[in-house]
């Protein structure tokens, strides 16, 4: 907290933010605004919703000393950039950003809130260091509802691989350097993203579609045509990483493509061992690497669904209840140096030597024991009972209302 201290104008909503990422990391089973204020000893949600919707702090500026932070202490050559989006389900049509659209956490097509996350994962760990939130046509389109979600007037709309490509650029920018992007099909399938890349210098192994056309010296071939031309002798069953029960094996091919640009272009092939499954991937280097350097970036990829899990079961990053964007940059903001707190105190405590009958520390214990031994809340019974009253009420005020619309409505 002592890092992101300047970027608060008074020192009253710079102690309540602290108070608020001590609540991302609590084990209360729900988060919001109501919970944590609660859990804090605070008298009613009021200064925490202050603080996410009119407080005068810079949530991008904090956003910055986030990223900082975890390059600084995650640092890693070799580490790779990895790009993917999360959903929120949501309802109503007032969130900002909600529309009916596919999110992959429900598996379907969902009334939800979709953002991008750009991860830095490297091999002492892995955390988010940028967001942005994905808005759609429906909303750039509609200047009035924008406005009333805080997004202001000279909101465009920018598809996953744009926003993907500003973050991107914003890492470079602030003087950072890495050798890799990886990212699912969505920002492989992008050719300008791909272009972008190429031209800051940097290598990607992004997952393309079955149907993605590429260009060998033979000709131009479906991904998956090329794929059933693989002679057997060329698939090598190399590991993608450790995973949760051990290496993830896999059967890996790569074809050299003839397209025009600098550097090196292939098409790498994943094949599932036991099911056969096959996966595709576009790769560029600035110099010719190895099939392994490959198939490391491409496991990468994993550690963003990781980052993903443990960021919202441990730091409540999808449970805000937030309608304006101003309040959900904050409070994603905030979630996003919890769960990068985490990550880094894991990090550090497997450079100890630690008991051959023990596993390493994970975000998970480190959490438990952060909670144990150093969080102290208030929960006396007086402000337990006076919580109590006050949501009733609240709850009562609500209820009122919602008949006097539905009166209203049906007269």
């Amino acid at each position: 907290m002592g890092r992101i201290a300047g970027q608060f104008a008074r020192v009253e909503p710079r102690r309540r933010a602290g108070r608020l990422v001590l609540g991302l990391l609590s084990d209360r089973p729900r988060k919001n605004c109501w919970t944590i204020a609660e859990w804090a000893g605070e008298a009613s949600p009021h200064g925490m919703q202050h603080l996410l919707c009119r407080a005068s702090w810079d949530a991008d500026a904090v956003r910055d000393d986030v990223r900082e932070y975890v390059v600084e202490h995650l640092h890693d050559q070799e580490a790779v950039l990895v790009v993917d989006e999360t959903g929120d389900v949501k309802k109503g049509v007032h969130t900002v950003g909600v529309q009916r659209q596919y999110t992959g956490t429900a598996g379907r097509i969902e009334n939800s809130q979709v953002a991008v996350y750009l991860v830095y994962a490297g091999a002492r760990g892995h955390a988010a260091v940028d967001r942005e939130l994905y808005v759609p046509r429906s909303w750039t389109c509609d200047h009035d509802r924008c406005k009333a979600a805080g997004l202001g007037e000279d909101i465009v709309f920018a598809t996953k691989p744009e926003l993907a490509r500003t973050m991107i650029e914003r890492f470079l920018d602030a003087g950072h350097r890495v050798g890799w992007i990886a990212g699912d099909e969505v920002y492989g399938g992008n050719p300008k993203l791909r272009s972008a890349l190429e031209e800051n210098g940097l290598g990607y192994v992004l997952a393309v579609a079955c149907s993605a056309e590429v260009t060998t010296r033979a000709g131009k071939f479906r991904a998956d045509t090329l794929a059933a031309k693989v002679p057997k002798r060329a698939w090598q069953k190399l590991s993608a990483g450790a995973g949760a029960k051990g290496h993830r094996f896999y059967d890996w091919a790569v074809i050299d493509l003839a397209e025009p640009g600098p550097g090196h272009r292939r098409l790498l092939i994943r094949r599932n061992r036991r099911t056969g499954e096959l996966a595709y991937y576009r790769c560029h280097s600035t110099r010719l690497v190895p099939l392994t350097t490959l198939v490391r970036v491409a496991g990468s990829r994993w550690r963003v669904e990781e980052t993903f899990q443990t960021g919202k079961g441990l730091a409540g990053l999808d449970e805000h209840q937030l309608r304006r964007y101003p309040s959900w940059a904050c409070w994603v903001t905030l979630a996003m140096l919890a769960h990068a707190f985490l990550a880094v105190v894991r990090a550090d405590e497997h450079t100890r030597p630690a008991s051959d009958d023990l596993i390493p520390l994970t975000c998970n214990e480190i959490q438990h024991l952060f909670i144990a031994l150093v969080v102290q809340p208030l929960s006396n019974v007086a402000h337990r009972l006076r919580w109590s009253e006050w949501r009733r009420r609240h709850q009562a005020r609500s209820r009122t209302s919602h008949y006097r619309r539905q009166a209203a409505t049906q007269t």
